[in-house]
């Protein structure tokens, strides 16, 4: 009877953490859209979603033969649809395949490199910034409503044990702010608004804690949320818009490379 209990308890506990993410970003699209409207219009946002799925049916079968799980290409459809503006369909398609296929192709020793929407949301804006746009503070930057989604946030990022890169992040990201404005001049509670923003919620627990594409160790995982924010400083002060993207689409990947290849070194010269 034991036995029994404590297997329905472990599944009952993989099925939480497996949901967690998903019913967390399902959150903050329904909280959104209700309180403020922030989506460019949910048939593109479904449009986003399904093409996500698709593409995921599709690939996995192709390339592993197998019908793919499709947690993540739901938390990539919600995340293009939420993320990027255009009055046009095809962008969220493009993105949606884009990203999605990114875990397919661009791929290393059996891990693939890139956070997917981070990949495909970021390829969109910086080819098609004529009919793409990233959102910004339609969320209206409300306290209230900031508040929910953190604890819930915080409490899935807890279970599933990458708080710390959320927190190791923040506090950087806080900590650069100081040294932004005294570039620039500007003053520091408009410097650090931006992260209380929408955008920066799907960029903080769902792109850099994304536990497909973050290196292995606790420490290694500390250091690149701490690069991605400084990073993410320069390129700011270099006036870059969509900082935060672009800076985790050059570190993330630069960081699984090296820990694969530093890997892949230790283990030959092991055995050499």
């Amino acid at each position: 009877m034991d036995r029994v209990s404590g297997f329905w308890k472990s599944v009952w506990t993989g099925l939480q953490s497996r949901y967690l993410s998903p019913a967390l970003i399902t959150c903050i699209l329904i909280g959104g859209q209700v309180t403020f409207g922030f989506l460019e219009s949910l048939g593109q946002t479904l449009t986003a979603i399904l093409s996500s799925v698709l593409a995921e049916f599709a690939l996995g079968r192709l390339t592993w033969g197998v019908w793919p799980g499709l947690v993540s290409a739901y938390i990539t459809g919600i995340s293009v649809g939420i993320l990027i503006r255009s009055p046009l369909f095809w962008p969220y398609v493009l993105c949606s395949v884009l990203s999605i296929a990114s875990k397919y192709v661009l791929r290393w020793r059996g891990r693939h490199l890139w956070n997917p929407s981070n990949f495909g949301v970021s390829i969109m804006l910086f080819l098609a910034p004529e009919v793409v746009a990233g959102l910004s503070i339609q969320w209206g930057n409300t306290l209230s409503v900031m508040v929910i989604i953190w604890i819930l946030g915080s409490v899935a990022l807890w279970r599933l044990r990458r708080f710390h890169i959320c927190a190791v992040y923040v506090i950087s990201f806080l900590a650069f702010a100081l040294i932004r404005c005294t570039f620039t001049g500007q003053a520091y509670l408009t410097s650090i608004a931006p992260i209380t923003g929408p955008m920066y919620q799907l960029f903080i627990f769902f792109m850099i804690t994304d536990p497909k594409t973050t290196v292995l160790t606790r420490k290694g995982q500390c250091l690149v949320a701490f690069l991605v924010a400084f990073v993410e400083m320069i390129l700011r002060l270099n006036e870059a818009i969509y900082a935060p993207f672009y800076a985790l689409f050059l570190v993330g990947p630069a960081a699984n490379v090296f820990e694969i290849w530093r890997k892949a070194k230790a283990t030959t010269d092991e055995h050499g």
